[in-house]
């Protein structure tokens, strides 16, 4: 067994909801340009099915800070009504996604290779 010099107790990936979450909201809103936070859920949700669906409360909160670190620009669609708040990335922002993704990617390749390394042995190949 490769321990490389020491055990790893956190499972299975050192990232928080929150900055998984926020990870993919810049990668889609980057990948599809500019979407307002229903259209962001929905995106999700079309993508994840019930495997994952963050809440309200997590995603517009998110772009708000987003939004105030200069990741994202942010513009109302009817600033009289205030109806549908629109979001596209900022050059900061295409840089910050960046250096998550780096930084990140490890950590996503290593829950990948524990769950489904786990999966084999739970269900002996048979899945």
């Amino acid at each position: 067994m490769d321990y490389k010099g020491k055990l790893n107790r956190q499972f299975p990936a050192k990232i928080s909801t929150t900055a998984f979450t926020s990870i993919y909201i810049l990668h889609l809103v980057d990948k599809y340009g500019k979407m307002y936070g229903q259209k962001i859920l929905d995106t999700i949700n079309e993508q994840m099915g019930t495997r994952w669906k963050p809440s309200r409360g997590m995603v517009y909160p998110l772009l708000r800070e987003m939004e105030e670190e200069g990741y994202l620009k942010a513009w109302w669609d009817e600033p009289d009504k205030r109806s549908i708040r629109y979001y596209r990335i900022t050059e900061k922002g295409a840089r910050h996604l960046d250096k998550m993704k780096i930084k990140y990617k490890s950590s996503f390749q290593d829950a990948l290779k524990i769950v489904n390394t786990a999966i084999d042995e739970i269900y002996d190949g048979q899945i």
